[in-house]
């Protein structure tokens, strides 16, 4: 169809509709995320690396096609291939909430994301960084002792989750 006829062409947006600023905080969104489930519930050096290494996976590999989303995962391929921490610039200000802050910044990039992105964009993104997070939360058993009585998720990170969907507005 026309954009003549009465439709509309599809719009793809890549990284050069961003400054770098924004496209640094984009690309490490979907770490963020991972981050926010860590935060939650941390748990011992095992959990942490389980959820680290569910996070890189799901951040490499998006769940759709879009091809913003293609470029921040090849981009952040890139990063972890060189050993980059896509996270090196994002800090958390002690004595403050923690999940309050992960929680303000995925909540700031979607707006800027939305704001030049079409609509599939813009849902495709928020729905992969809640996949993201969901990975990192199942990744690891929580609480119990050696095993037993450990629950996939956990409280706090079910809430971190629920959290994370109504600031991007899919709950």
């Amino acid at each position: 169809m026309l954009a003549d006829e009465g439709y509309e062409r599809a719009t793809v947006t890549t990284k050069d509709a961003f400054p770098e600023d924004e496209w640094i905080r984009i690309r490490r969104a979907p770490f963020v995320a991972g981050m926010a489930i860590s935060l939650a519930d941390p748990g011992g050096p095992f959990e942490m690396g389980r959820e680290t290494m569910a996070t890189v996976r799901s951040a490499t590999n998006p769940p759709s096609r879009e091809q913003l989303l293609s470029e921040i995962a090849l981009d952040l391929q890139d990063m972890t291939q060189h050993k980059q921490n896509p996270l090196k610039d994002f800090k958390v200000a002690k004595g403050s909430a923690p999940g309050a802050q992960v929680l303000a910044e995925l909540g700031a990039v979607s707006a800027l994301v939305k704001a030049k992105a079409s609509e599939e964009e813009y849902d495709a993104f928020r729905s992969w960084l809640v996949t993201t997070a969901e990975a990192a939360a199942a990744a690891a058993k929580e609480g119990g002792f050696m095993g037993f009585k450990a629950v996939v998720v956990s409280a706090g990170e079910q809430a971190m989750l629920e959290q994370l969907r109504s600031t991007l507005d899919l709950s």
